[in-house]
């Protein structure tokens, strides 16, 4: 894997390159530097190599440095608010929060299971078949098919993988665009503090992905919302476990666009307390 730091609009692995993004660029943080550090790690942990490619002379410095002084960031603190990317209302991502983002297809599949799976669980694919997929558009590597991926509470992600696999790829760059404001249709959102899904027994930190689950999540022990587009409401009549069924909430669209609706979502989710929601 190539890891590129420069002045990216935001973090993501696309066809084998980790595009960095910093908060403060040209400054690397010390949670930036152990990010690295624990990317670095699970790639050799699964075989693959890490080479750094950085054009600014102090970053490298400061990347070498952490390499090898490991003992200097690995104790850095999670931020309250990453702004890698800015591309929401909030201006970066809150960190309170993860958030997985499903069909509505496969959200009734989950709500009728009560749980969350791998792509390999839910599936039943080997790793290899599912590299192959038209679906892993980024070149996700095998070993990713083993987790349940997480974004940040407040990200826009998951909702727009959603429409991606919903428009079946059939829409230029510049339609899907306008189709994520004036055509929207949102996912199921799955909510889980970060605090305690970090606790899980599967849980990973990759260095890339706010956080992983291997194989499976069971819903009722770590769930903390799960939002519904109301207009979806009747697609989950009937089908809702009583375990987890006070922890779902259906929220009207009123054709708000991508951006407004993982607003309103969120802003939910922060307001909202399971002991009187």
């Amino acid at each position: 894997m190539i890891v590129k730091i420069a002045k990216h609009d935001f973090t993501i692995q696309w066809d084998g390159i980790y595009y960095f993004a910093l908060s403060n660029y040209p400054r690397i943080s010390p949670w930036e530097l152990k990010k690295l550090l624990v990317f670095m790690d699970y790639e050799k942990h699964h075989g693959r190599e890490t080479k750094i490619v950085c054009d600014d002379e102090a970053i490298l410095g400061a990347v070498n440095h952490a390499i090898n002084h490991p003992e200097t960031v690995m104790d850095a603190a999670l931020p309250e608010k990453i702004t890698e990317c800015t591309y929401c209302r909030h201006k970066g991502c809150l960190t309170r929060f993860v958030c997985h983002t499903a069909t509505i297809e496969n959200a009734r599949k989950i709500l009728e299971s009560g749980k969350l799976l791998s792509a390999v669980k839910a599936f039943g694919k080997a790793t290899d078949e599912l590299v192959l997929d038209a679906r892993n558009a980024a070149g996700d590597p095998a070993d990713y098919f083993d987790y349940i991926m997480f974004a940040w509470g407040n990200c826009q992600a998951g909702d727009r993988l959603v429409m991606e696999r919903n428009s079946g790829g059939s829409l230029s760059y510049d339609a899907f665009l306008e189709a994520l404001e004036k055509d929207f249709s949102p996912g199921v959102r799955f909510y889980f503090r970060y605090s305690d899904i970090i606790r899980h027994p599967g849980y990973v930190f990759d260095g890339y992905h706010p956080a992983m689950v291997k194989n499976e999540l069971i819903l009722a022990d770590y769930l903390y919302a799960c939002i519904i587009p109301e207009q979806n409401r009747d697609d989950f009549a009937g089908i809702i476990l009583p375990n987890i069924a006070n922890k779902l909430h259906y929220l009207p669209q009123n054709g708000r666009g991508l951006l407004d609706w993982t607003e309103k979502v969120y802003d939910f989710i922060s307001n909202y307390h399971p002991s009187t929601g």
